[in-house]
C-alpha cells in the first residue's frame, strides 16, 4: 500500500494565502534587486546621492552600499524560499524586510524619495507575510 498525497480542497482562504505569499515573494525579490542596484551605486560612489552634514547615523557612502548590497542578496535568496512556501522563508522574509526598512530609514538623507519607496514596499511585504495563517498554506510546488 502506498500513501497518496492529495492537495487540500481549494478554498477562498487558501487561494488568498497562496496569492499573498506569492505577492510577498515577488515583492521581496524586487526589493532585493533594487537594493542590490542601490548598493552598487553607493559602492561606486555615484554622484546621485546627496551628502548631508551633521547626520546622527553618518556612515561612509561605501559602507551604506555594502549594507544595501548584502541585504539585497539575502532578500533574493529568501524570496526563492517563499515561492516554496516554507516557514523559515516567511520568518526570514519578515526579518529581512524589517532590516531593509531600518537601513532605508537610516540612509534617508542620502536618497530620500527612494528610501521612502523602499520603506513602503517592505511594509507591504511584512504585512503580506504576517497576515497569512500557517494552516492555510500549502506547497505550491506540489500543485498538479
Amino acid at each position: 500500500m502506498t500513501a497518496t498525497h492529495t492537495r487540500p480542497a481549494d478554498t477562498t482562504k487558501q487561494e488568498w494565502a497562496a496569492g499573498l505569499t506569492a505577492f510577498a515573494a515577488v515583492m521581496l525579490f524586487l526589493v532585493g534587486l533594487l537594493d542590490i542596484f542601490r548598493g552598487i551605486m553607493a559602492v561606486a560612489e555615484d554622484d546621485i546621492f546627496v551628502t548631508t552634514r551633521n547626520y546622527a547615523f553618518a556612515f561612509d557612502l561605501t559602507s551604506w552600499g555594502w549594507i544595501h548590497l548584502s541585504l539585497g542578496v539575502l532578500a533574493i535568496i529568501v524570496s526563492i524560499g517563499l515561492l516554496k512556501v516554507s516557514m523559515w522563508a516567511r520568518v526570514s522574509g519578515v526579518a529581512i524586510a524589517g532590516l531593509v526598512i531600518i537601513a532605508n530609514f537610516l540612509s534617508l538623507p542620502y536618497y530620500p524619495v527612494w528610501s521612502v519607496v523602499m520603506i513602503a514596499l517592505s511594509g507591504f511585504i511584512v504585512w503580506a507575510l504576517c497576515v497569512v495563517q500557517r494552516d492555510n498554506l500549502f506547497n505550491l510546488s506540489e500543485a498538479e
